[in-house]
């Protein structure tokens, strides 16, 4: 892209600030920017300055960045961004919780509302399947009503959920318990796309990443807690059965309690976006969606990017073959060591609070390096080494080993997923972060499903070690696949250039080549522009 190239009218000018007032910029006399007069916008630029081109950010420039003179686009961070975060990250986690109550003592409730173990499951497995087909009409809710909106939503049907599950406490009303988990797997549509919105509008592009891991931590924290709390607080009283209903009536109970608390501060704490934008990739797009913004025509053109495509693929696996894992986890461990239950939901335990540890390494390692394509190249095929070790120390006959390879196996498997979303963020900007999130969690959930199915059924034909095999093998795939991603920074390179220096900030980066020729229909300028 050639500098001086099309700028939105409103980043142009030094001396606006968005809402119209006037805010001090630079008073030096710049080659880049001589006349503005008569409503149109009149750029001379020095000719050395047209020769110079934009190169396309690499990984290598983005490991140490320079810091930059850029007054022209105000930007701000404000504390209000830490509420915010916990808020979202807390009900996320609540929601977490609510997913995995249930599978966790799943003898305990099979006696009590007197069903199959399959019924059980699908109190489980209807997350992922909910998920799949709302993904869409949640998506362009985000994008058209915001972020305090679909906030508001995934948070008020998680507390709903709760409050129906507490009507759902007696031996013949299995029928309500399922009710009410299928409306909290409707919330979890509007929860799990919002990490890389909240963390790239509110987030600073030094904080981006570990603020996007923060947010999906939540997630797994509530996991973690879902394998602790419930053997706690509804132990196994199978001679008593009202005893169990008053147990199984505390869970519920406190939980639509906090779920009831944290919809409240949902209302109060969370808004679409702060008065003045993080970052410079922030403030180069508009404040809402344009009039002419087209929520199919965004779909289309993120299934047009390659890259995108290939990180698709490659995520499906990667966070698939981990729910896949996590589910059949305890049918692994018992098939080589029987009685050993309790130490099954430590193991998973183990693999979940890894994990944790991995998220937030591997956010903070990425705002300081930027390195995407190489981080998740080495996260993927550190994950297949972990897998690799996991299936064939699995029946070696020492848990200690299985702990420590499971543990392993988590900070890597669950530390690539907020680098996925930031990866998708950056070769998909100026598209939408919701949009992007949201397909990257729709194909992990499909191959979520598939996978599970698939290793179910040959760990019940011929073992654990043919399962494991099996999502070796795709795991190596994906690595492949990772391999050919593109790294195409554009959101990092928009925060890093630099407009007092007579480079123009773009509102669409190409991915192939950042020198094209200019495409004026392509501009959304408010008045006409001549160069």
């Amino acid at each position: 892209m050639v500098a001086g190239e099309l700028l939105q009218e409103q980043h142009v000018l030094p001396d606006s600030t968005p809402d119209g007032g006037g805010t001090e910029g630079n008073t030096e006399e710049e080659s880049g920017y001589k006349e503005l007069s008569n409503g149109s916008v009149h750029i001379t630029l020095d000719p050395k300055t047209l020769e110079q081109e934009l190169p396309p950010p690499d990984e290598k420039e983005a490991m140490l960045p320079g810091e930059q003179n850029n007054e022209a686009l105000e930007t701000r961070l404000y504390w209000r961004r830490f509420a915010v975060l916990a808020v979202f990250s807390l009900y996320s986690l609540v929601n977490a919780f609510q997913w995995i109550q249930y599978s966790i003592i799943t003898n305990i409730f099979m006696d009590y509302y007197n069903v199959s173990s399959i019924a059980i499951d699908w109190l489980s497995v209807v997350y992922m399947v909910a998920y799949v087909p709302l993904i869409f009409p949640a998506t362009w809710l985000l994008d058209k009503k915001g972020l305090r909106m679909t906030a508001l939503l995934g948070a008020g049907l998680n507390a709903l959920g709760a409050w129906v599950k507490c009507a759902s406490v007696g031996p013949g009303l299995f029928w309500v318990t399922m009710s009410a988990q299928i409306i909290c797997s409707v919330a979890q549509v509007f929860i799990l796309g919002l990490p890389s919105r909240i963390a790239s509008v509110w987030f600073g592009p030094r904080e981006v990443s570990t603020a996007c891991a923060t947010a999906v931590l939540g997630n797994q924290l509530g996991v973690a807690i879902g394998f602790l709390l419930p053997p706690v607080l509804v132990p196994n009283t199978a001679d008593d059965k009202d005893l169990m209903g008053h147990n199984i009536s505390i869970m519920f109970y406190g939980t639509a309690g906090v779920s009831t608390l944290l919809f409240l501060l949902t209302i109060f704490v969370i808004k679409d976006r702060p008065p003045l934008p993080p970052s410079k990739a922030q403030a180069v797009l508009s404040t809402g969606p344009a009039e002419d913004y087209s929520y199919k025509k965004s779909i289309i053109n993120l299934f047009k990017n390659k890259p995108f495509i290939l990180l698709l693929v490659s995520y499906g696996i990667m966070t698939g073959s981990f729910y896949s894992v996590s589910t059949l986890l305890n049918q692994m461990i018992i098939t080589h060591y029987p009685g050993e239950e309790l130490n099954t939901g430590r193991i998973g335990l183990t693999l979940v609070v890894a994990g944790m540890f991995g998220s937030i390494l591997c956010g903070i390692w990425l705002d300081r390096t930027k390195t995407y394509k190489l981080t998740t190249l080495i996260v993927y095929v550190l994950s297949f080494i972990g897998m690799v070790v996991f299936t064939f120390t699995l029946n070696l006959g020492n848990l200690l080993v299985i702990f420590f390879t499971a543990g392993v196996l988590g900070f890597f498997m669950t530390g690539y997923l907020p680098i996925g979303f930031e990866f998708g963020v950056e070769i998909t900007y100026p598209e939408s972060e919701g949009t992007s999130s949201g397909l990257l969690n729709a194909f992990a959930q499909v191959f979520g499903i598939i996978f599970t199915l698939i290793q179910g059924q040959l760990t019940t034909d011929y073992g654990p070690l043919s399962g494991n095999i099996f999502l070796c093998a795709w795991i190596l795939l994906g690595i492949v696949l990772t391999a050919l991603i593109k790294s195409d920074l554009k959101r990092h390179g928009v925060n890093m250039s630099s407009i007092n220096k007579g480079q123009a900030v773009p509102t669409e980066l190409p991915s192939e080549n950042l020198s094209g020729d200019v495409k004026p229909e392509s501009s959304s300028l408010p008045h006409q522009t001549s160069i």
